[in-house]
């Protein structure tokens, strides 16, 4: 066999120093590799005269003497070998393939169904796709024994690796590989959906042994070696080859997206990724810092010492996102905080079509103030040691690392649909599907007596043959058809919250006009933060120049009394919705103030990572926050970039715009318990009423009480201002509440007219409908520009439901942007006027003509109600505190 040792440092002593150990192995070898075909192999006691490379890791890798030797990958404890270990017999199987099977009406075990017959249908096709190609030709060379040894490291003991892990980490690199090939199968019949595939990374097995279970991960869509090497570690390989299937085909059955995508996850420490590129950083620095805060406030979900790992391939190191990511890390160690989180790139030096050039390793990493690790992604056993190290270091300092993995191969295209011919030459393209770096571990493992080439080969065989089942089982389940579904699981359910009386009315006598103390706005929402802080001890409030009490004074002394919880970060929105979302994600409840609401633009597509969350992993993670979004509507100072008066409101995210104290405090106290089940909200601040005291000249109306403890105002709710009985209505929100009853003063019979506070915006409130069922006429007041208006969207939706009054008219501010020190493009007093005088003097369809410039408003037209649909819209079914729609009336 020395022959097959090329490469090997000193392979001629490496074989007289081990030989007769080799020998001893090969019996029990053949034995115990069956046994990890099922499931990864645990301990064995040690034969006569067998050194333990355990031994040799304690002793010459920096690691503690006296670490635990039952340690996989220097943390997930493994009992000692007590015979063939059975994980159905244990209790951690989740449901073997033949029950899936018989569940999924596949004709057998063997895979006699609908996708082997298609397959069948297009062998000469499916047997000249590269991946099966390069596969056949990888059982050849184990067949002939002809794999070759990487360059470099090939001492198992100096690597600190032992027999188990080292057999761990082929079998899951061989699930890896047989799940990609099946995946290509199943895409070139039209059974599977998704081919960007691990071609080249399947030695990062080795991280997901290094990793404890319970460190939280992020992967690269690549990365999939990493997660089948953890989750192989308490489950069987039948499952967990079934659970990526069913990725591939969208089964509704899948664990971790549930039918809507395929992603890398599952497990309760295994965070998904979405196809944004790099957007899985800033939430993983997020989570390491949470980690020990978490635990400051007795609320954390991960260990102390957790490493929060996240790898990305090397084109995504120029994405913003990363690029926020690291600076956020290194700011937190120049700061002396707490980040224990660990970088990891693969470099194959192509970015999809572009060529790195070396960019990665030559030049990028200069810029890190962190250490860095780097190994050959070729050579399991350099893999593994630096990981090793590198989990090593960030887990005793607590502070950031990264991890290169140099050399790895991407040895097909980077999925079914890229053209390499297009980009690279005929021989780049053969070199780089020929380079296995599983070939070349396998080399190493029968070099060192830890496996033999027609063991290899017979597992690689067998593995493959359980990948096809698992094929043939998941395209057979049932895929997501339900409409009513994608909405359900948009967001978590609502939770009830009990709801108090509200205050007693304010004496109207003029001897004691103040009985009860009344507040701005502003003062009431310092108020009730304090108050969340003070009744929620995982509560935090984090954002830019906070700490003095902002820009509005809104968090006014709050870092004194909450010294720990009252934090700025550097000014970058990107940042502070990475860390909302690792926050929540690691117990903590984070309240997330944007300066502006123009800064939103800034970080918006973390923004989405956090809304799209729920329904992405169908609510198996969710980021239960406020966000507090100021500098909204109207106002001279700042210009458009701190008066921005658009909103954007994807699915998954409650928006809220409250247009006084007492409402505001009482919505909060609603948000904040929606927010701790999971929910993403957003509230929405009017920079005109912060301070506002008076309604009309001297009235001193708009200041409020605050609210008694336990009051709350349900999201279903809305607020009315006048008769309840009212034909004619103002349907408004935030700072257009006050404009409205303003405007309504203008009108010829003022007390003839509702006006209805909306401030919910994400979709239609059960008591909006309720309010408008006996009125006749409405205009539509919105504070947002034409065409980014989402009254405009409640509007479609009562004429959809046939809830839409028959005289209706809507006006929005102006399709422009806000010049500085002029308040001419926001809604006004005279467009609601004139919307109003136009819409309810008619008693016929009219239309509103479009006004000029100097009007400042641009109006939709006056319509009559659709018939209600004959087929009912599909919609989330409504939670117990929607059943019952609280309103209030205020004279």
């Amino acid at each position: 066999a020395s022959h097959r040792l090329r490469g090997s440092r000193d392979h001629e002593g490496m074989w007289a120093e081990r030989g007769a150990a080799v020998v001893r192995r090969v019996a029990a070898t053949t034995a115990g590799l069956r046994r990890c075909v099922h499931n990864v192999e645990l301990p064995r006691p040690l034969m006569p005269d067998e050194t333990d490379v355990r031994a040799a890791t304690a002793s010459g890798s920096g690691y503690p003497k006296n670490s635990d030797p039952w340690l996989r990958g220097r943390g997930s404890p493994k009992p000692p070998n007590d015979g063939p270990f059975d994980l159905r017999s244990k209790g951690l199987h989740t449901g073997d393939v033949v029950t899936a099977a018989h569940s999924a009406g596949v004709s057998g075990y063997g895979g006699e169904g609908a996708l082997r017959r298609k397959l069948e249908g297009k062998a000469e096709e499916i047997a000249a796709l590269p991946e099966v190609v390069q596969f056949n030709r990888f059982l050849a060379d184990l067949d002939s024994e002809g794999c070759q040894l990487p360059n470099g490291l090939q001492d198992f003991g100096a690597a600190g690796m032992s027999r188990e892990e080292c057999n761990a980490v082929i079998t899951a690199g061989l699930a890896t590989q047989a799940a990609h090939v099946q995946s290509r199968m199943a895409s070139v019949v039209g059974e599977g959906y998704y081919t960007i595939g691990p071609g080249g990374e399947e030695l990062l097995a080795c991280v997901g042994l290094q990793l404890r279970q319970t460190d939280p991960m992020a992967l690269h869509y690549r990365h999939l070696a990493t997660q089948f090497a953890r989750h192989l570690q308490h489950r069987s390989l039948d499952d967990v080859l079934l659970d990526r299937a069913r990725g591939h085909a969208v089964s509704s059955l899948d664990p971790v997206a549930g039918g809507v995508h395929c992603s890398l996850g599952g497990g309760d420490y295994d965070f998904m990724v979405t196809s944004t590129l790099a957007s899985q950083g800033p939430p993983a620095v997020g989570r390491a810092m949470g980690t020990a805060l978490a635990h400051h406030l007795e609320c954390g979900k991960f260990p102390k010492d957790a490493v929060s790992y996240v790898s990305v391939g090397d084109g995504s190191v120029n994405n913003a996102h990363f690029l926020t990511a690291i600076n956020l890390a290194e700011y937190a160690r120049f700061r002396k905080f707490k980040c224990p989180v660990l970088f990891a790139v693969t470099d194959n030096n192509l970015c999809i079509s572009l060529k790195g050039s070396g960019w990665l390793q030559d030049e990028w990493t200069k810029k890190l103030r962190m250490p860095i690790f780097v190994a050959d992604g070729s050579n399991m056993l350099e893999v593994w040691q630096a990981t090793g190290d590198a989990v090593h270091s960030v887990r005793r300092t607590a502070t950031p690392a990264a991890l290169i993995f140099s050399n790895v191969p991407r040895r097909f295209g980077h999925a079914a649909t890229d053209r390499q011919a297009a980009y690279l030459t005929k021989d780049e393209i053969e070199t780089a599907a020929s380079r296995n770096p599983l070939a070349g571990a396998c080399a190493q493992a029968v070099a060192s007596g830890f496996a033999t080439f027609p063991e290899l080969a017979e597992r690689a065989r067998d593995i493959m043959e359980r990948a096809k089942t698992a094929f043939e089982i998941a395209t057979a389940e049932p895929k997501l058809a339900s409409r009513a579904e994608m909405l359900a699981r948009v967001a978590r359910p609502l939770v009830p919250v009990p709801l108090a009386p509200q205050n007693p009315p304010v004496s109207e006598s003029t001897d004691k006009p103040h009985r009860i103390d009344r507040h701005v706005m502003r003062k009431s929402m310092n108020m009730v933060i304090d108050e969340i802080l003070t009744d929620r001890p995982n509560a935090v409030y984090i954002g830019e120049d906070v700490e003095h009490g902002g820009y509005y004074l809104v968090t006014d002394k709050l870092k004194k009394k909450f010294p720990a919880r009252v934090r700025d970060f550097p000014p970058d929105e990107t940042s502070l919705f990475g860390i909302g979302i690792g926050f929540a994600q690691a117990g903590v409840l984070p309240i997330i103030e944007m300066p502006y609401a123009k800064y939103l633009d800034c970080g918006f597509d973390m923004f989405g990572e956090a809304a799209v969350s729920n329904w992405l992993t169908n609510g198996r993670h969710t980021n239960g926050m406020i966000i507090r979004l100021q500098g909204f509507d109207r106002g001279v100072f700042g210009g458009n970039y701190h008066t921005h008066n658009s909103l954007q409101i994807p699915p998954g995210v409650d928006v809220v715009c409250y247009s006084n104290g007492e409402d505001y405090v009482r919505g909060w106290r609603y948000a904040v318990e929606q927010a701790s089940a999971g929910r993403v909200v957003m509230s929405v601040d009017s920079t005109n009423l912060l301070n506002l005291r008076h309604l009309h000249l001297g009235d001193d109306k708009w200041r409020r009480p605050f609210p008694v403890k336990g009051e709350a105002l349900p999201w279903s709710s809305v607020v009315r201002y006048g008769d309840e009985n009212s034909r004619r209505a103002i349907v408004t929100y935030g700072n257009g509440v006050v404009t409205a009853l303003q405007a309504r003063e203008e009108l010829p019979d003022p007390k003839a007219v509702l006006v209805i506070d909306s401030p919910y915006l994400s979709s239609t409130p059960a008591g909006l409908r309720a309010a408008l069922r006996n009125v006749d006429e409405v205009v539509f007041a919105d504070v947002c520009k034409q065409g980014q208006h989402p009254l405009a969207g409640i509007i479609t939706e009562l004429q959809a439901d046939g809830d839409l009054p028959a005289t209706w008219t809507c006006v929005a501010a102006l399709a422009t942007y806000n010049p500085l020190g002029s308040t001419m493009t926001f809604t006004s007093k005279d467009d609601i006027v004139r919307a109003c005088e136009a819409t309810f003097t008619s008693t016929s369809v009219e239309t509103v003509g479009m006004a000029t410039d100097e009007d400042a408003v641009m109006s939709e037209p006056v319509g009559q109600p659709h018939s209600p649909p004959t087929e009912t819209r599909d919609k989330p079914p409504p939670s117990t505190s929607e059943v019952e729609t609280v309103t209030a009336v205020v004279n």
